[in-house]
């Protein structure tokens, strides 16, 4: 049976082609190796690709490459049958003048998504709506270029400022389109129901950050305990954002552990594969 069928055959049987296997790809999000990226680039990608990795997201720096480079990149990741479906952009990919260039990499490399990684600074639930304004426009000026952006929350986007979350004020400015990455770890910090938060925004929860949070003191708690050995109620994730968030991958991010960089990636992988099995 082809895969064409196969997919048409579960849409038919009321499936999500793939979600009911667990077959969600699982990717790493490359700043949780980001010093032997610097180092060696070609390397990094091969050595994750190798550990069993599906997808990677390149962080801002990508955003300096020049054409030639993305197409070596994407070539590279073709032989190792690893692919990038989103990168974590920086301010200056959504201005005016850099739009464009950040369009351009991402078709080369093949990439769906321009995610915004950061808002920067902003003062109240007027500021907030003033990003979601962005988001909305910059998703007007992709669609016809078959690409999507979508916006990465940090602790502060789920605190309540003026009683209510900058992430419910984000969600409510963008239309459906908009992906809202989730990152999870900050979300759990934040004392925030991570499952609440992926059952009231169904079908926009495309990609999950898996970057756990441990509560307590000591140098490998908070964001340095390893995927899978934190707080977050990761199978209740999963059933949520399978069923209900509409997740077309997942990405392990690591701040820092107490292994090196690499071996942290393995190690993680080893966690989603116990817990997955």
């Amino acid at each position: 049976m082809s895969r064409r069928v196969f997919l048409a055959l579960s849409g038919a049987a009321g499936l999500k082609p793939g979600r009911a296997a667990g077959a969600v790809p699982i990717g790493l999000e490359l700043y949780s190796v980001r010093d032997e990226l610097s180092r060696d680039p070609q390397g990094t990608v091969r050595a994750v690709a190798k550990m069993g990795y599906q997808v990677v997201e390149f962080f801002a720096p990508y955003f300096t490459w020049t054409t030639d480079q993305a197409k070596e990149t994407r070539k590279r990741m073709d032989d190792l049958g690893i692919r990038c479906n989103s990168t974590h952009n920086n301010q200056p990919s959504f201005s005016t003048e850099g739009l464009p260039k950040a369009i351009e990499l991402n078709h080369i490399i093949g990439s769906k998504y321009i995610v915004m990684a950061s808002a920067g600074r902003v003062n109240g639930l007027d500021g907030w709506k003033k990003v979601a304004d962005q988001l909305a426009a910059v998703s007007e000026k992709l669609q016809p270029e078959g690409l999507r952006t979508g916006y990465h929350n940090h602790k502060p986007e789920f605190m309540v400022i003026e009683g209510k979350r900058p992430m419910e004020v984000i969600a409510a400015g963008t239309p459906k389109e908009v992906m809202l990455q989730f990152d999870v770890g900050t979300c759990v910090e934040a004392g925030t129901d991570p499952v609440a938060w992926i059952n009231a925004n169904p079908g926009r929860i495309r990609s999950i950050h898996c970057k756990d949070w441990g509560a307590g003191a000591g140098p490998d708690r908070g964001y340095r305990v390893l995927f899978g050995e934190g707080d977050a109620p990761w199978k209740a994730i999963f059933t949520a954002a399978e069923s209900a968030g509409g997740v077309e991958y997942y990405l392990i991010e690591q701040e820092g552990s107490r292994f090196p960089e690499l071996e942290t990636a393995q190690r993680c992988l080893e966690n989603w594969k116990k817990m997955r099995a």
